[in-house]
């Protein structure tokens, strides 16, 4: 029985006149009504998101995708006369207009795919979905903001068959790199061969007897043999000179 009407920040009302929707659309404030007469349905204008569904859908390569997709939208603030008269609030605009849709587009994008091009091309699959779905609901004066692809997954059996291909391909990349490591070490140890076999060469090439002589000079520390002994020769003895000296024989 209030003579007004109170529109809060982020709403528009809904004028009706014994009912019937009225052209006019009020704005955030304070309005004159006349009670009984004039009533108002309050409507939310702000930006909403919603997680609609975990939908599943076929890929091109006929796998089974189940797909969760949020949806940013809000109600066009010039239409919400209209789409409260065609439509409804804003669970009836959910579960009538936004849910069908999105089903509807998702599964047409994903069916154009095969299960690898939905992950890697989430990027387009996002751009088609999105840009099908706002021309769908313009009409009913809903506005979609963003459409997220929040999380894939694929049916077990098929999960399994992924993770045991990942698997066999790091078995196949590990063993390649072991072999590859193998390789590089045999030719290492060739190398090493070839080097030492032209060293020994080269030594060869430069050693001569004169060369040997002056090398077995350099390295006498100036003392005989106690005896020196070959065919068909006499010994000799070594003498201390000292003893001799001295008279001494040894």
């Amino acid at each position: 029985m209030r003579p007004f009407a109170v529109i809060n920040a982020g709403e528009r009302g809904v004028l009706m006149q014994f009912g019937k929707v009225q052209d006019r659309v009020l704005d955030e404030g304070l309005h004159p009504i006349i009670p009984i007469v004039i009533s108002v349905k309050r409507i939310n204008v702000r930006v909403q998101k919603k997680n609609i569904f975990k939908s599943d859908a076929a890929s091109k390569d006929l796998q089974t995708i189940t797909t969760e997709l949020a949806v940013n939208w809000h109600i066009d603030p010039l239409k919400v006369n209209r789409i409260y008269q065609q439509v409804g609030d804003e669970r009836l605009i959910i579960d009538g207009i936004i849910t069908p849709a999105v089903s509807e587009f998702l599964k047409a994008a994903t069916a154009k795919k095969n299960h690898e091009e939905v992950i890697t091309k989430r990027t387009e699959l996002k751009q088609e979905i999105d840009s099908n779905l706002k021309k769908r609901v313009e009409s009913y004066g809903i506005i979609i903001d963003d459409v997220s692809l929040v999380n894939f997954s694929f049916s077990p059996d098929f999960s399994r068959a992924i993770e045991s291909k990942q698997i066999a391909e790091q078995e196949a990349k590990q063993a390649e790199f072991i072999a590859q490591k193998a390789t590089q070490e045999a030719q290492a140890e060739i190398n090493r061969a070839k080097g030492q076999a032209e060293a020994q060469r080269l030594q060869r090439q430069t050693l001569t007897p004169e060369l040997l002589q002056k090398q077995a000079i350099e390295k006498w520390d100036g003392r005989f043999p106690a005896v020196i002994t070959g065919d068909g020769t006499l010994p000799l003895i070594n003498l201390n000179a000292g003893s001799l000296s001295s008279g001494n024989k040894q």
